[in-house]
C-alpha cells in the first residue's frame, strides 16, 4: 500500500508561505528599528508672522493685576475676574470689535504683510513671550518696562500739596468769563454753580474789560476736583482752604482730567492722569499722565491663533 503524505503542489504552497511569512517578519522587524523622522506641529519662532489672542496686565504699580487691554470679548464684559484699570478703553462694546492681533515675531516697529494681511511689530517682552508656542498654546509671561513700552517720564509728573488755597475773588476779562464759566449770562448779582468746585459764585462787580466772582462756600463744604473731591478746612474773607480727600487707601482708584490736554518731554497730549503716590507725611500726592502703560512691568496671557506663512 502506498504511503500518503503531502502532495508535491501542497509543499510547494507551505513553502511559499513559510517564505512570505519571514519576508513579513523581517520587514516588521526593519521597520520598527530603523530610525525615521518624525512629523511635528509647527511652533513660532523669530521672523514668523502670528495671530494671537491676549490679556494685558499691569505687574506692578497702584493697578497691579488690572486689565489694561485684550483681544477677547469675553474678558471685556467680565469685570469680576478681569477688573479694568482707570484708562481702559477697549475695542468697543461689540463682539465685532473684537478679534486676534496680527503681530510680527521679531524687532519692534514696522509693518509686514503677508497674503494680504498686516502684521506689526510689538514691545519685545510680548514677542519674545511668544517664542516656542504652538497653535492653540498659552503662555503667561511678565516683563520689565525696558522689555515693554520705557521708563516714565519724570516731565510728566507733578506733585502737589494735599491742602491748597483758592482765592474768594477771582477777576476775569470780561472776554474770558465765558469760557471759564460756560453756559453763564453774567450780570450784576447773578448767581450760578461755580464749575470747578459746584459751590455757588456770586458776580460781585462787572464793567466792560473785567468781571469779579466772588465764591460762595463754607467750612465742611465737600467741593468737586478733578476727578475726587476736596472739603473746605478754613475759610476768611480773602482765602478758601480746602484738604484733598485722598489717601494711600485709595489713590490707585482715583482718575483725574485736566481742564485742557497737557503734552511732556515730546509725548502725546493727554487729558487725564492718574493719582501715582500719596505722601501723607509731607503733605502731598503726585499726578501722572504719562501713558498708561509706560514705567510698567507688564504681566500678558498670549494664546497663539494662527501662524502664517506666505
Amino acid at each position: 500500500m502506498a504511503e500518503t503524505g503531502p502532495s508535491r503542489t501542497t509543499l510547494v504552497i507551505l513553502v511559499v508561505i513559510i517564505l512570505v511569512g519571514a519576508g513579513v517578519g523581517i520587514w516588521g522587524v526593519n521597520y520598527l528599528l530603523h530610525p525615521r523622522s518624525i512629523s511635528t506641529p509647527a511652533s513660532v519662532q523669530v521672523g514668523d508672522n502670528v495671530t494671537v489672542n491676549y490679556i494685558g496686565q499691569f505687574g506692578n504699580g497702584t493697578q497691579v493685576g488690572r486689565t489694561f487691554d485684550t483681544s477677547l470679548y469675553s474678558v471685556y464684559v467680565n469685570n469680576i475676574s478681569y477688573p479694568k484699570s482707570l484708562q481702559y478703553s477697549g475695542r468697543g462694546g461689540v463682539p465685532s470689535g473684537y478679534s486676534p492681533l496680527p503681530i510680527h515675531v521679531g524687532a519692534f516697529g514696522g509693518t509686514y504683510n503677508v497674503n494680504g494681511q498686516n502684521f506689526s511689530g510689538v514691545v519685545t517682552g510680548f514677542w519674545e513671550g511668544a517664542l516656542g508656542l504652538q497653535v492653540n498654546q498659552t503662555r503667561w509671561v511678565t516683563f520689565p518696562d525696558g522689555l515693554g513700552y520705557g521708563p516714565a517720564n519724570p516731565a510728566c509728573t507733578k506733585t502737589l500739596p494735599l491742602q491748597f488755597t483758592v482765592p474768594v475773588l477771582t477777576s476775569v476779562a470780561s472776554s474770558q468769563f465765558s469760557t471759564d464759566y460756560p453756559g453763564v449770562t453774567p450780570g450784576p448779582g447773578v448767581t450760578f454753580t461755580d464749575p470747578t468746585y459746584g459751590w455757588q459764585d456770586l458776580i460781585f462787580t462787572m464793567n466792560s474789560t473785567e468781571i469779579t466772582v466772588e465764591s460762595l462756600t463754607s467750612i465742611g463744604f465737600v467741593a468737586s476736583v478733578s476727578g475726587w473731591t476736596a472739603t473746605v478746612s478754613a475759610l476768611n474773607a480773602t482765602t478758601i482752604t480746602l484738604m484733598n480727600n485722598i489717601t494711600p487707601q485709595n489713590y490707585g482708584n482715583i482718575l483725574g482730567a485736566f481742564s485742557t490736554s497737557r503734552g511732556c518731554g515730546g509725548g502725546n497730549p493727554s487729558t487725564q492722569f492718574v493719582i501715582s503716590s500719596v505722601n501723607l507725611g509731607a503733605g502731598t500726592f503726585t499726578e501722572d499722565w504719562n501713558s498708561p502703560v509706560v514705567g510698567y512691568s507688564l504681566t500678558f496671557r498670549i494664546t497663539i491663533v494662527q501662524i502664517v506663512t506666505s
